[in-house]
């Protein structure tokens, strides 16, 4: 499917997968609009930054608002904002539970629920989320970080059988570790050139996003090969 003219929201711009996914859907022809607290350095046409903390659900409303008023429709929604903190689930402070649960949770479900309803009535719409394989399996010291993509999963396996009887696509990702400053939380971990890279990861959902309407990738999951590297004879 030809990605010329689409309407495309993708949160968590700044860095990482969320400004790949910004570039290359530029290169695909797309209208962009990127939410998030920091934007990335960009002039290009068809580019529009929109300053929004996903975790505050009036400033959600006030940019979509924005979008609906230049756009009739919204054709892609990629919720990419997310963060993580580590450590054992009793040192765990209250504050960054909070902040993982309404990032990773909370603003998908903000952007998602005003989203839907502009994609049922155009008979079209493609909702990507991006979980982790923290959401497929439980790990140490990630207690809180798992609960939120834990939450992402389910989130979308129930929503791609509500909505594609209107039409509308609904992904969920689960990449393995990222070179990102992702781990920026995490003293314990450095990003290094065995991880995922994030033009790789944005580069599989773009593929995703091109399929035939009739082909629905509900789930994709990517892992790097050797993820600590080479083994050592």
């Amino acid at each position: 499917m030809d990605l010329i003219g689409k309407i495309a929201v993708i949160t968590g711009v700044s860095k990482g997968i969320g400004e790949a996914l910004c570039q290359q859907l530029l290169a695909e022809g797309c209208t962009v609009f990127g939410l998030g607290r920091n934007n990335f350095k960009s002039s290009v046409e068809n580019y529009t930054f929109i300053s929004t903390d996903v975790r505050n659900v009036e400033e959600v409303n006030t940019a979509f608002e924005t979008i609906l008023k230049e756009h009739s429709h919204i054709d892609i929604l990629i919720n990419n904002a997310g963060l993580g903190y580590f450590g054992n689930v009793d040192d765990l402070p209250l504050k960054e539970w909070d902040e993982m649960m309404q990032t990773n949770v909370n603003g998908m479900f903000y952007c998602t629920r005003l989203a839907v309803p502009v994609m049922k009535k155009n008979g079209f719409g493609h909702i990507i989320n991006i979980a982790s394989t923290a959401g497929l399996e439980g790990m140490p010291m990630v207690s809180g970080y798992c609960a939120t993509k834990w939450a992402v999963k389910g989130f979308s396996e129930s929503l791609w059988r509500e909505l594609r009887d209107f039409k509308i696509k609904v992904t969920c990702v689960y990449p393995g570790s990222v070179k990102t400053d992702f781990f920026r939380n995490s003293p314990n971990i450095t990003p290094h050139d065995y991880m995922l890279m994030p033009e790789d990861v944005a580069n599989m959902m773009v593929y995703a996003l091109k399929t035939p309407d009739n082909f629905h990738q509900v789930n994709l999951e990517v892992r790097p090969l050797q993820p600590k590297g080479p083994k050592s004879n």
